[in-house]
């Protein structure tokens, strides 16, 4: 019987880097060298002179595994600062995913009300297709899905996750330096 300690856990990272040809093939390289999975991943450039860069990164893993990760990610030369969001308290998380399904008759208005109910907006429309755009957790995202691929043909993009952790009222210090505003 597997111990507590051995379950797979689902894990939001996020990881300061400096913005510089080769830092993602880098952090990339380490996941793919050692096997772990990158179930979403997202970088763009956060700083106002452009010279950081903040990488989200959705993984599974043991503890045990998502320890080494952090670890060996701190190592990492062009890497700043490396923060377990799942561990280090309240954060959000939200995906954008564009959704076009092809669809007639009936089907079409069930689109319609479906997408009303999950907040979608339509951002483009043909004859016989929608797209959607819907913003949100990852579980929503994936039920929206699920229901539009039972009334048409669809094509699907995604953002990956995006996630930011949570302060108080009180100003506590955002992730990488600074109250939140500065």
């Amino acid at each position: 019987m597997a111990k507590r300690d051995d379950a797979v856990e689902r894990h939001v990272l996020a990881v300061l880097v400096d913005n510089e040809p080769g830092v993602l093939a880098r952090v990339v390289g380490l996941f793919s060298g050692r096997g772990y999975n990158i179930e979403t991943l997202t970088v763009a450039a956060v700083s106002e002179d452009e010279t950081s860069s903040r990488i989200n990164i959705v993984t599974t893993g043991t503890p045990m595994i998502i320890e080494q990760i952090k670890a060996q990610l701190e190592r990492l030369v062009p890497v700043r600062d490396v923060h377990d969001l799942t561990t280090e308290g309240p954060h959000v998380a939200h995906e954008v995913a564009l959704v076009k399904i092809e669809n007639e008759g009936p089907e079409r208005r069930e689109a319609l009300r479906i997408a009303d109910i999950f907040r979608a907006r339509v951002v483009d429309t043909g004859v016989d297709s929608f797209v959607f755009s819907l913003t949100g957790a990852s579980e929503k995202v994936d039920s929206f899905l699920q229901l539009m691929r039972n009334l048409g043909r669809t094509e699907i993009s995604r953002s990956g996750v995006v996630a930011l952790q949570r302060s108080d009222k009180d100003g506590v210090p955002n992730l990488f330096g600074g109250l939140d505003g500065d």
